[in-house]
């Protein structure tokens, strides 16, 4: 026997419902930090040492996300057809 219960509610009250605290107000000063400090750089070499910065691996979690992003870029294409 399968049951399904839809319930349509906000994700505030779901979260109350759950007893999930909100952690609204520390998301918006985690967003306006991380803009405040996207703004203060000029180039693109202060971009890419800033995202290094975020990344929990460091170079190796850099060049890793680099890696996906070429394989998602080339489509998943064989280069061995080429």
């Amino acid at each position: 026997m399968n049951v399904s219960v839809n319930i349509d509610c906000t994700p505030e009250e779901a979260r109350t419902f759950l007893g999930l605290p909100d952690v609204s107000p520390i998301h918006a000063k985690y967003v306006q930090t991380m803009l405040e400090t996207m703004d203060g750089t000029n180039s693109v070499e202060q971009m890419e040492n800033l995202f290094r910065s975020f990344s929990p691996m460091g170079d190796a979690g850099m060049r890793l996300f680099q890696q996906l992003m070429n394989i998602g870029l080339g489509g998943g294409q064989d280069k061995s057809s080429k």
